[in-house]
């Protein structure tokens, strides 16, 4: 299943899936718990979390 959303989103418009992706998860995101919901942003955005540490080690 997983790659034929790839695929659907693959043929859209970037601004197009983006729209499609963020109505999504706008349903989603309210069925899952706080964890996963945290869980998912942190892995979206690349666990921002660790370059904070990373910065404090070259301090």
């Amino acid at each position: 299943m997983m790659a034929g959303i790839k695929e659907l989103l693959a043929r859209m418009a970037p601004e197009a899936a983006l729209d499609e992706i963020g109505s999504t998860l706008k349903k989603l995101l309210p069925t899952v718990s706080e964890e996963n919901r945290l869980n998912f942003v942190v892995n979206l955005i690349g666990g921002a979390g660790d370059d904070k540490v990373a910065s404090m080690v070259h301090l």
